[in-house]
């Protein structure tokens, strides 16, 4: 169980498809990889929708050996968001960002243990930007 103290990330992937993906679509994607259903807490479609994933006290499958210290978020895409999309993702973030304060807001690709590009864009400066976890 991931308790409020121990959040030190917050990150930000995509599913890196062009399919209009939903978060079920993910949990059985997931299921079919032998996880435990959707790794992600939250997703965010098309239209800018953000269904539930795992819930916030479960421990993620979304980072490989952080885990146990974030949260993840997943953009359905590749690399062209909507702005409904980023606007959902904003929102996300401030919340989050509110209740575990001290975690640091990155995207997938800034692990050390990852090749990933994902989520195609650079969320720390584009947080700074829009003034989110400063």
């Amino acid at each position: 169980m991931l308790k409020p103290q121990d959040i030190r990330y917050l990150v930000v992937h995509c599913s890196d498809t062009d399919d209009s993906l939903t978060a079920r679509d993910i949990h059985a994607m997931h299921l079919g990889f032998g996880w435990d259903g959707i790794g992600y807490h939250a997703v965010i479609c098309k239209d800018g929708t953000v269904e539930a994933g795992r819930p916030t006290y479960w421990r993620g499958a979304h980072v490989y050996e952080y885990n146990t210290q974030s949260l993840g978020v997943c953009l359905i895409g590749r690399t062209d968001f909507s702005e409904a999309q980023m606007q959902a993702l904003d929102t996300v973030l401030r919340d989050w960002h509110a209740r575990y304060p001290d975690a640091e807001i990155c995207g997938h690709c800034d692990f050390p243990n990852t090749e990933k590009t994902c989520p195609n864009f650079d969320v720390r400066s584009w947080c700074a930007e829009r003034g989110i976890g400063a």
